[in-house]
């Protein structure tokens, strides 16, 4: 799949480490990395929803358009799929997932 990302930042973010390890911490930065390298190397979204460690799933309610791939506890890396044939994944955020 192609990345995109709606910001600067969250780009910043994934091609500087320690941009990512400041704003989430080593484990959730190092992980965010992981999994949008894993995206990127995904052929389509059954690929992604057919790995257990990711726990892709789209989601609901206001959400609904968006898919979810865990990162570590209770992040999460929200993404939207794009393109004619869902080929192009726009990394939307980072999530806590259960905000305190």
């Amino acid at each position: 799949m192609e990345i995109r990302f709606r910001t600067r930042k969250l780009e910043k973010q994934y091609t500087r480490h320690r941009f990512a390890e400041k704003a989430y911490g080593r484990d959730v930065a190092r992980k965010f990395i992981q999994r949008v390298n894993i995206i990127k190397q995904a052929r389509d979204i059954d690929e992604l929803c057919s790995l257990p460690v990711l726990r892709c799933h789209s989601l609901k309610g206001n959400r609904q358009g968006e898919w979810a791939v865990k990162l570590t506890g209770f992040y999460r890396l929200i993404f939207t799929l794009e393109g004619d044939l869902l080929e192009i994944a726009c990394i939307e955020e980072v999530s806590k997932h259960y905000d305190d």
